[in-house]
């Protein structure tokens, strides 16, 4: 039986690192199951999901220059199913859209409208800011 990268053999843990758990494969070869590898949720005590001389499947993801195997557990399963995505809350306090579609002059006229709206909101802001002395605005530089 030959150890190559994508097979899968059930190994038993010899060891376990903080890091991961030493797998005893066939042939007398072992390898490493990082800690990232054992499982799809967030692992961060290997004893929470091994104990040594428990029977595990694992799938060899590499062998690298000097022999040493790398191996995955979670790989060996089907991932979980994600629950479907609430959609994010509209931050957008605009009135909806009207159902038909609106003439130039009432896109102008709303235009006009949200404009005027923003720059008195910056008036406000600049006048607020001069009133508690909180420095200096980029239109202080220049005179009317």
């Amino acid at each position: 039986m030959e150890l190559t990268v994508g097979s899968i053999f059930d190994g038993k843990v010899t060891g376990i690192m903080k890091f991961g758990a030493f797998v005893s494969l066939p042939e007398g070869r072992s390898g490493l199951v990082h800690i990232s590898e054992i499982a799809y949720s967030y692992v961060s005590d290997v004893n929470e999901y091994l104990k040594v001389g428990q029977e595990v499947k694992v799938k060899i993801i590499g062998i690298d220059e000097t022999g040493r195997i790398n191996l995955s557990i979670k790989k060996t399963q089907e991932p979980p199913t994600r629950p479907a995505r609430r959609p994010a809350p509209q931050m957008n306090t605009r009135p909806a859209a009207p159902a038909q579609p609106a003439s130039f002059e009432d896109k102008l006229k709303q235009f006009m409208q949200d404009s005027d709206n923003k720059l008195s909101g910056v008036r406000q802001f600049e006048k607020n800011s001069r009133r508690r002395g909180g420095g200096r605005s980029s239109y202080d530089d220049y005179d009317d």
